[in-house]
């Protein structure tokens, strides 16, 4: 169970800085249905831009915000279906898409997911403590935003190797910023940073680490889980089967919408997809990679492997090279002559670097299985094109202008060409391979204990107990906000 004691202590500071900041805190109930949320509050909203550092844009993580920049309300959830000219696959491909999120991510909600209920119950004290959020991108800018907006101050760590526009955001967010030695890879000596802060700084700071705080998993099962259901509603039609979701690992949080899903769908499946350049999930393998924010070397602690039916891997070469036949000019084009819908080739910049990961693993899955024209498979664009521009520019001095012969071949090689290598799907067996590996990270460097690591394999409860305490979040969340007095 996710630790929910009252420190009254931290908990009337909070409530005090809250009142002081005019600070009122959504609920996970107003995250999942935005029509909850009060009409005033919606009225402010209408004033206020989407990235905005105001309080009042905490109701904006939701996957259901109107797909608009500034004074935007909300509707139904931000999804996008890829046609089979795109895919090259009959199977109906649907993505969620996490642009519209403040910070143009979805990482705000995982951060929030591990913040707010450390707020509410005074365990983090925001006017003794610091929040840090170790991440190798997009979650330690949702987190410094969602700091700013909770009027806490906070320290972010990513890897020095990620993108420019993460780094210069922060600057302006955060109130510090530290780069760790490498790449998307090197998520331990994310964690060393973090051992070597609580040595020097102790109760100064409180760590948010993603890769093992139940609240990421917990928002995703409870408000990404209840989107891709609401989309399902929508578009699955008479005699169509869901055959399941498909996420890169990552931090462990988005793939838990899969185990909401799978309680739905008892048949559908749970994909995992990580870097073919760093196999550890698929061959208990290490290395660098380029695809932007899918932190690996390591199992997250919070990544039910148990419920995983598919690993698979994919080559970051390919990411790298689809971002411009997505984003060129000359690549967009050459999409329109081989019959994409030209309204969606004008949408592909909604796919950052892992969403392309996230598509072309659906397309191995779609392949693996044989799936037709009368199968779902769900998947997630975590952020878009909007952070890694310069990404787009370093490959244009590396390698020159994009072609239309640029653009035939990563189209025919990377999407009519995806192919079912690297995949494995997994065994009894095979799982807990995949599960054991976490003993390594987790008891021996992390300080978990060993009967813990077998609780989660073992107890049939471990990971629905904790499913169960959303609407216990939700109280003390109303709670705090009635102390607050500004509802």
């Amino acid at each position: 169970m996710i630790d929910l004691t009252i420190c009254p202590e931290g908990l009337e500071h909070a409530v005090q800085r809250a009142r002081e900041r005019n600070i009122i805190i959504p609920t996970f109930a107003q995250q999942k249905n935005p029509a909850l949320i009060p009409d005033r509050i919606k009225a402010e909203l209408a004033h206020i831009g989407l990235w905005d550092i105001t309080p009042r844009n905490l109701f904006r993580i939701t996957w259901k915000n109107e797909p608009t920049a500034h004074g935007g309300g909300f509707g139904g959830v931000n999804y996008i279906e890829l046609p089979p000219e795109l895919t090259g696959v009959e199977a109906r491909i649907i993505a969620l898409v996490g642009k519209w999120f403040p910070t143009g991510a979805h990482k705000v909600g995982a951060a929030f997911g591990c913040l707010v209920p450390r707020l509410v119950t005074g365990q983090f004290d925001p006017t003794k403590q610091k929040a840090v959020w170790p991440s190798t991108g997009n979650y330690c800018r949702g987190g410094a935003y969602d700091s700013a907006l909770l009027a806490c101050d906070s320290i972010a760590i990513l890897p020095e190797e990620m993108s420019r526009e993460r780094f210069e955001w922060l600057k302006m967010v955060s109130g510090e910023v530290i780069a760790t030695p490498g790449c998307e890879s090197n998520v331990k000596e994310i964690f060393d940073k973090c051992h070597e802060l609580t040595r020097d700084r102790g109760d100064d700071i409180f760590i948010f680490n993603q890769f093992e705080e139940f609240g990421n998993y917990l928002w995703h099962y409870e408000i990404t889980g209840h989107a891709m259901e609401e989309v399902l509603g929508l578009e699955m039609r008479p005699g169509e089967r869901y055959a399941g979701v498909v996420s890169n690992t990552g931090s462990g949080g988005t793939i838990a919408c899969g185990d909401y899903m799978k309680q739905r769908y008892p048949t559908s499946k749970v994909v995992a997809s990580e870097a073919l350049q760093c196999p550890t999930l698929l061959r208990n393998g290490f290395g660098g990679h380029r695809i932007e924010g899918i932190g690996d070397k390591h199992v997250p602690w919070i990544h039910n492997v148990k419920n995983t039916d598919v690993v698979t891997a994919i080559d970051d070469q390919a990411t790298i090279d689809l971002i411009r036949l997505f984003n060129e000019p000359v690549g967009r084009a050459y999409l329109k002559k081989r019959g994409v819908p030209a309204d969606l080739v004008e949408q592909l910049d909604l796919m950052g670097i892992s969403s392309v990961a996230n598509v072309l693993a659906a397309i191995k899955t779609a392949k693996w299985y044989e799936l037709t024209s009368k199968d779902v498979i769900l998947t997630v664009w975590t952020d878009s094109m909007e952070l890694y521009q310069s990404r787009i520019r370093e490959l244009r001095e590396a390698h020159g202008e994009y072609t239309e012969l640029d653009a035939a071949g990563d189209f025919e090689r990377y999407l009519l060409g995806e192919s079912t290598d690297n995949m494995a799907e997994l065994t009894y067996p095979d799982r807990k391979r995949v599960h054991n590996l976490k003993y390594y990270t987790w008891v021996e460097q992390q300080g978990k204990t060993y009967e813990e690591i077998l609780r989660q394999w073992y107890q049939d409860d471990y990971w629905t107990s904790f499913q169960t305490q959303i609407d216990e979040m939700d109280a003390l969340i109303e709670d705090f906000n009635a102390r607050v007095g500004l509802l």
